[in-house]
């Protein structure tokens, strides 16, 4: 870490603390905490596998909130096969002229998966309203139809979780301001999420109509506080885990046995190896 990002980091801790934000996470108490999770997400695919079950995790939230990365902290050690991430891009042409969730619905889970949508068929109550993508009768019968939509996928077995992750406007200013000076991260920045920028409480009232649409007994909301990326990806995941009934099944402890080699002599071949500057 620079002399620079050091004095930025304690210059943001004394306004965390002027604030009344916790204070941040420990990286070593993060990451042990983070590690014991990944072992319960393992169990939870073998036994999702095991039973055929039918899990859909739905990721919402303000821009910057943290669902790129609290996704990425679920899936990062578990199976793609079974965690399948999906992040539709714009519709096309062909998928406008369908039903507004059919392009949805063939990404839904089947037996022994686990489908997780960075944003999903909500699009159409908070960014589609409110960029003028929809009209607002077409938005109103979206959050009309939705309920009975998860209402019969609940019905046919699927486990449906709803996240909504929430984010202070300073946060949220301090986040993407970030993404314009670092390298790493100016793909983040989108031309949407700059016209989006200032448009902070018309997002506000997309979502509390949202809310008071389509929370329902059967598909409720969660919020997650995401001010502090480590803590919502920590509190999210035990809240995951606590919200699907699992079991760890018997493990067979693998053995390596001993490996002959030497049988084959390797032709000289003359590899292409590539460059090794590190």
């Amino acid at each position: 870490m620079s002399h620079k990002d050091s004095k930025q980091n304690k210059k943001q801790k004394k306004k965390d603390e002027e604030a009344g934000k916790p204070e941040k996470l420990d990286r070593k108490a993060y990451e042990k905490e983070l590690e014991r999770l990944h072992v319960e997400l393992v169990k939870l695919q073998q036994w999702v596998v095991h039973k055929g079950l039918k899990v859909c995790i739905v990721f919402e939230g303000r821009d910057g909130a943290g669902k790129g990365g609290t996704i990425k902290a679920i899936t990062e050690r578990v199976s793609p096969r079974v965690y399948r991430v999906f992040a539709l891009p714009a519709p096309t042409e062909r998928e406008k002229s369908q039903m507004y969730l059919q392009r949805y619905f063939k990404h839904f889970p089947a037996a022994g998966e686990i489908a997780i949508f960075d944003r999903s068929w909500y699009n159409r109550a908070g960014v589609e309203r409110v960029m003028g993508f929809c009209t607002d009768e077409q938005a109103e019968d979206f959050l009309n139809a939705a309920p009975l939509v998860e209402r019969a996928m609940v019905d046919s077995g699927i486990i449906l979780l709803k996240y909504w992750l929430e984010v202070s406007p300073e946060e949220q200013r301090r986040r993407l301001e970030g993404r314009v000076d670092d390298g790493r991260k100016v793909w983040k920045l989108s031309p949407m999420d700059l016209k989006s920028y200032d448009l902070w409480d018309d997002y506000t009232r997309a979502r509390d109509k949202m809310f008071q649409a389509t929370d329902t007994p059967w598909a409720p909301w969660y919020v997650a506080k995401a001010e502090d990326k480590k803590r919502l990806r920590l509190n999210l995941i035990s809240h995951l885990l606590a919200h699907i009934p699992y079991e760890e099944l018997p493990q067979t402890k693998a053995r390596l046995g001993e490996r002959k080699t030497g049988k084959y002599q390797a032709v000289d071949y003359p590899f292409k190896y590539i460059p090794e500057p590190y």
